[in-house]
């Protein structure tokens, strides 16, 4: 046999072990009832109950009613599962990170990751055994419904770019906890009221948001996710080239424009935590320019926690950057 028929046969083989082995792990669920289940986690549901939702893509899914063995393979799902006291024990890492987000880091302790933004490690997630995966369009492993559906009913909790408040509530909803979430959003809606009273000078301030990476910055937070929506309900302007929605997660800025990123107040950091965004902005401030903008010359740059701004969303980034504007802005 030549050497090139075995290495196929042996992909070949690899593969067939993984996919069989999540079906086994699931009793062959199947793709439209959610019945895919591990028999552990169905011998609970069955005990509990189950009820059947609709997810963002249309797809009818039987769900336990009080799921106990969570996989959330998005950042918002993590985040929302984490803010309704659910700690998963399969979780997604952090956007150009090994683990979960930074700032999810100290909730998810227990967390295995078997997911990046990328892609999802099926065998890694069957061995789990989870009675309920949830994940949304932020990952790619949107594109492997059917082979998650057969390792435990699958949520698809939203749609690309959806405002993080229908996210986070729809991710509760497969969690059989939307009272729960109501509350949280209710806080975070009281604690942005109030705070947007305590502007003062700087209420309608031009409020700049960019990551540093590679030595040099990108846009993020345009739109309604998490940053951008919260800036607005605050009454917070953003500079031109920071308006509408966002061409992708981040947009990137040539050193040549950085005026474009100016404003009353720049928030400044990276993917990871704020230790290293300190590391960035040291950098940013030996660019040409940079000294330049109005921020930095009065002193508005204000370097945050990168993962939680940076990331795709949810109640705790929200929060975070609603706590991090506050203490800047009304301090």
């Amino acid at each position: 046999m030549s050497s090139s028929r075995a290495s196929r046969r042996a992909r070949l083989t690899s593969a067939a072990v993984v996919v069989t082995g999540a079906l086994l792990l699931s009793g062959c669920g199947d793709d439209n009832d959610g019945a895919g289940s591990t028999k552990e986690a169905s011998a609970s549901s069955s005990a509990l109950g189950t009820r059947q939702i609709t997810d963002a893509q249309g797809r009818k899914v039987k769900v336990p009613a009080a799921p106990e063995k969570v996989v959330a393979l998005s950042e918002p799902t993590l985040d929302a599962a984490l803010a309704l006291g659910v700690e998963p024990v399969g979780a997604t890492a952090g956007r150009g990170q090994s683990g979960v987000s930074t700032y999810l880091a100290d909730r998810a302790k227990s967390a295995k990751v078997v997911a990046t933004v990328a892609e999802a490690d099926l065998e890694k997630l069957a061995a789990l055994r989870p009675d309920l995966i949830l994940l949304d369009e932020t990952t790619g492993a949107k594109s492997e419904i059917a082979k998650l559906q057969a390792i435990a009913p699958t949520v698809v909790t939203a749609k690309l770019n959806e405002d993080w408040k229908k996210a986070f509530t729809e991710t509760a909803d497969a969690l059989n906890k939307k009272a729960a979430a109501d509350r949280v959003l209710g806080d975070f809606d009281a604690e942005v009221a109030a705070t947007k009273k305590e502007l003062g000078d700087n209420a309608g301030a031009v409020v700049s948001v960019v990551r540093w990476q590679d030595g040099a910055p990108s846009v993020v937070g345009k739109g309604v996710g998490h940053v951008g929506s919260t800036l607005s309900a605050l009454g917070l302007d953003r500079p031109a080239d920071q308006q509408g929605a966002s061409a992708g997660h981040s947009e990137p800025v040539s050193l040549e424009k950085l005026s474009t990123i100016d404003g009353d107040w720049l928030f400044f950091g990276t993917l990871g935590d704020k230790a290293d965004g300190e590391k960035a902005y040291a950098e940013a401030e030996k660019a040409a320019n940079f000294g330049k903008l109005k921020a930095e010359k009065e002193g508005h740059v204000v370097v945050v926690q990168g993962s939680a701004w940076n990331s795709a969303g949810g109640p705790l980034a929200a929060r975070i950057v609603l706590d991090d504007v506050k203490k800047a802005l009304t301090g």
